[in-house]
């Protein structure tokens, strides 16, 4: 079985102006927006020696903003050694089209710190994230208005909590600076629901997808997640969560692949107990009761309906596009697709749901846990306890009118109050929805469009360029 195929360090970039490019053909915006919109406005790329061990390491790191047409940016900060500066710069460029397309009010960004958190200790972690934010303010590349991290690959909420009490520190008497950084630990500003957001927004948009029956005929398949079939590459956070709502909502999970291995029972894998195993075994998934263990990258080549790459980018390529079996893939993961194996996968006919839109979940409810950071209250607590009274008196009425007692059930089930994670959910839902909805039509009603990614674009580029319209920037 072939490897993923190595990339070059500046080929991620480049497969996203590729994109850009495919997708500027469709609108009407002059050359110089586009250009202004297709590249990164700053980036900012730094080294600082911090203590590791016995001895001091030069730890390299990067901050991109790629685009200011909003304030303030918003982007993930990744720890992993194969950071660079082209995937820095990529992932803030994919940033600011995910942030358009479901309308949430940030420009892209996107930092990277270039060490292994798995050969580090607490401790050492922490100097680093500290010394990294401190770096970030001395060139005003943090703020609740300028640039607002958040947790990705390789960090969480621990070294949010890091990020935000250096930023108070060094701003004291800052009444947002609660803002300056989203993922936070609930008990420190954070919002309940982000830590499963995205791969609850991943599950959002394959509903949405499989609930439209003209697509769904195009493909074969009936309508809805119940009964249909899937893979999933990654079970991390967004893999977890992803495979966790899938199962919730009927579907069957066949295999599941990660760093060590990958597992396949046709039968379906239950993602909680797969969950509560890998806890009692070192991490990994492999001798899970019940499946064979079979190649990492021979999962991708299941048979399935829904394909979740749901890992790292380049996992699906020209070396391994032919052999990919599934309808649908369901980009989970930052660029897991090639340009040059999608044009591939829809010659076949194999349906992409682009990453720009599917993995939002997480820029979604990040954008809510700033907005109850900056209003200072918790979502739910203003009408909460008004809602229970309002449906408590409503049951009261009903019973009255009708002589009929409720029961516990249906109770419950009117006098229940929206909580934050309701909240939460329910915003997530109809993002989801909706800027599903707006590709789509971009896809169906533009003569030549090709796929959804392209819409996705095209959608992105026009809400982009109405902000430099509504500036004055062109007529």
């Amino acid at each position: 079985m072939a490897n993923i195929t190595e990339k070059r360090e500046d080929e991620f970039f480049n497969d996203v102006l590729k994109y850009f490019d495919r997708a500027a053909k469709f609108v009407d915006v002059p050359e110089g927006i586009l250009d202004q919109i297709k590249y990164c406005n700053s980036v900012y790329r730094m080294r600082f020696p911090v203590k590791i061990g016995d001895h001091y390491e030069v730890i390299e790191a990067y901050r991109a903003e790629h685009s200011h047409h909003k304030l303030p940016t918003k982007g993930g900060i990744r720890f992993s050694s194969a950071v660079n500066q082209d995937e820095v710069m990529a992932l803030s460029a994919l940033m600011t089209y995910k942030c358009a397309i479901v309308d949430v009010p940030f420009g892209g960004a996107k930092g990277g710190i270039k060490v292994s958190p798995r050969k580090l200790t607490e401790d050492e972690m922490e100097r680093i994230t500290r010394r990294y934010t401190s770096e970030l303010i001395k060139k005003n590349f943090i703020g609740p208005g300028i640039d607002v991290p958040a947790p990705d690959y390789g960090s969480g909420p621990r070294e949010m909590a890091w990020i935000v009490d250096t930023y108070a520190t060094f701003f004291p008497g800052e009444l947002n600076a609660m803002a300056c950084v989203t993922g936070k630990p609930v008990s420190q500003g954070g919002i309940r629901g982000r830590t499963e957001a995205t791969g609850l927004g991943v599950y959002f948009g394959i509903r949405e997808a499989l609930n439209i029956k003209e697509d769904c005929d195009e493909l074969g398949l009936t309508t809805g997640v119940a009964g249909k079939t899937f893979v999933i590459q990654g079970f991390g956070n967004v893999g977890f969560h992803s495979a966790k709502f899938v199962f919730e909502g009927g579907g069957k999970i066949v295999a599941i692949a990660e760093w060590d291995g990958a597992i396949h029972n046709p039968n379906g894998i239950d993602p909680l107990a797969l969950e509560a195993y890998r806890s009692k075994n070192n991490g990994s998934i492999v001798g899970f009761p019940g499946t064979e263990k079979i190649d990492k990258y021979a999962a991708l080549e299941i048979q399935c309906d829904v394909l979740i790459p749901a890992a790292l980018e380049n996992q699906i390529n020209k070396d391994n596009a032919e052999r990919i079996k599934c309808k649908i893939i369901a980009e989970a993961a930052n660029g897991p697709v090639t340009p040059e194996a999608e044009e591939i996968l829809t010659k076949k006919g194999i349906v992409v749901i682009p990453d720009i839109y599917l993995n939002a979940g997480g820029v979604t409810v990040s954008y809510f846990e700033w907005l109850k950071n900056l209003s200072h209250v918790r979502f739910g607590r203003l009408g909460k306890r008004y809602e229970e009274s309002a449906g408590h008196n409503t049951i009261t009425v009903l019973e009255e009118m009708t002589g009929k007692p409720a029961t516990e059930a249906q109770r419950k089930m009117v006098e229940r109050g929206a909580s934050e994670v309701d909240l939460v959910y329910s915003g997530l839902e109809e993002t989801m929805i909706s800027a599903y909805q707006d590709i789509r039509n971009e896809f169906k009603n533009t003569p030549g469009m090709p796929d959804l990614r392209t819409a996705a674009f095209v959608v992105a580029i026009k809400k982009i360029a109405q902000s430099y319209n509504m500036l004055g920037v062109f007529p």
